[in-house]
Parts: C-alpha cells; structure tokens; sequence
C-alpha cells in the first residue's frame, strides 16, 4: 500500500485503538484469563504490552522486575515488553483496560498537536531509522495484530478489513522478498505467487531475477500459494505455525510443493 499521510496514520491508531476497547468491553475475569496466541499471554497480557509499549513512547522507563527464565522472550525488545506485562499482572483486567484507554487517549492529543515537520524526524523504529510518521504505521500493525489475538482468544470477531488489516497486509508484502529471497529455495528465474483471498486480498508475485527476489507480473509461476487473508497475517504474525497455515481453510499450493512448504515456513517474519 501507499505511505499514510500523518492524518491517516492518527486516524488509524485511532480506529484500532477504538475497537480495542470495544474487544474488552465487559470481560469477566475469566475472560481475561483465556490465554492467546502469543506464548505465555493471557488476554490481559495483551492490552497490557500495549499500554507498555505507549507508556515508554511517552518516555515513562519500564519497570524493573526479575523476570527469569521465560524460553519465549528472545531478545531484549521482548524482555522489555515482559516487563510491563509483568508489573500490569498485579492489577485486574478492567484496570489495565482503563489504563489503556488513559493512555492511547493521551498518545493521539499528542501526535494530533505535532507538527508535520515533528512527523518528518528521523529516529529509532523497529524497523530500522526511520521518519516518526512510518514508526506510527507499524504501531497501527502491531496494535491491530495484538487486537486480533485478544478476538480470536475471546471468539469475539471484529475489526477486520480496515486500515489496521491494510497495514499489516502492507508489512506483509514487503516482506516476501525476503521469503522467496531466503526462505523459498527458489533459483534464478523461479517465482512464488501469493493468491490471497479477501477484500483486501489480490496476487503478488516474486521472482528470482539476477540473484534478487524482486515483484514481477506475470500470468504464471513455479509455485502458487493460495490462501485466506487471515492465514496471511496470522502466520506473518506467528500465530500460527506452517503446518497449520497449510491445512487452514482455503490454503492450497500448486506447482513445486517443496517450494511452497518452503515459502509458508519462511512466511513468519514480523516485523
């Protein structure tokens, strides 16, 4: 997809931010309890990394607490985040939903009022140095996917097929260069497509040109890999694993099958 502009990127935190709240509204403390996707994480863990992660934006220093062993934090990005789980486990779900709505609400007075020059700056994402306004866009798709487990964990459908999908669907594609490039075992001339069923679906092709994976059209391809728009973010996201991206409804690979097999396992590369 196109860049944001910076008013379609507030807008879109809070749009997803919006239908966060709408996610948890009402949650018993059972609810709150019923773990996800995400290893080690409850519902609560959830809204409560996403609280973390605004509070250090707004320059608030993480808690310190031993945390231990824990085998799913890999790298001190996560470890950071465990933190504030860990400090927000001692208050109840609908507290930690309150803070969440304090928070975000405090996070868009703020990007509302910089200027676009602010937006403009240069700095740390996890994505690499890059302007704030693009820094902006992966919280949109990490905001939406942690929304996304907090559903499905709760069976409570929503908030799909917006601008938080059309983000995240974004990231996706930019990454399946690197999937082919490096995941695929494809060969110079060899291509995957990606057929991806939904409103925000369509075709994308990859192909081997010169030693680079690069998009190229074309009416046909070495592997075919068709599947749901929901497997395609999901297993993005490593919500799911390559075996149950395969068998999950309407995934399907044609052509080289190794290849495809290939390519879903590669597939998880967030961000």
């Amino acid at each position: 997809m196109d860049d944001l502009r910076t008013d379609e990127v507030i807008d879109g935190l809070d749009s997803v931010w919006s239908s966060t709240l709408e996610a948890t509204n009402g949650l018993s403390p059972e609810q709150w309890a019923t773990p996800t996707a995400c290893p080690g994480w409850d519902v609560q863990d959830q809204l409560a990394h996403l609280v973390g992660i605004e509070r250090s934006l707004q320059g608030v220093e993480s808690p310190k607490i031993e945390l231990g062993e824990r085998g799913y934090l890999k790298n001190p990005i996560g470890e950071m985040n465990e933190q504030w789980v860990e400090f927000l486990r001692t208050r109840s779900g609908n507290d930690v939903r309150d803070e969440f709505a304090t928070v975000t609400a405090e996070r868009l007075a703020s990007l509302r009022s910089f200027s676009e020059e602010t937006f403009d700056e240069i700095g740390w994402s996890p994505v690499g140095q890059v302007p704030m306004r693009k820094f902006m866009e992966i919280r949109i798709m990490d905001s939406w996917l942690h929304e996304q487990d907090i559903r499905f964990a709760l069976d409570r459908p929503g908030g799909r097929n917006g601008i938080g999908e059309a983000v995240t669907i974004g990231r996706v594609d930019l990454a399946l260069g690197v999937v082919v490039g490096k995941g695929s075992g494809a060969k110079e001339g060899e291509s995957v497509a990606f057929e991806i069923e939904g409103p925000l679906g369509g075709r994308r092709r990859i192909e081997i040109v010169e030693g680079r994976a690069k998009p190229m059209e074309g009416p046909v391809a070495t592997c075919t890999i068709s599947m749901s728009q929901e497997t395609y973010v999901r297993r993005f996201g490593g919500r799911i694993s390559p075996e149950a991206a395969l068998s999950a409804e309407g995934t399907k690979i044609t052509g080289n099958a190794t290849m495809g097999a290939a390519s879903l396992r590669a597939l998880s590369v967030m961000i």
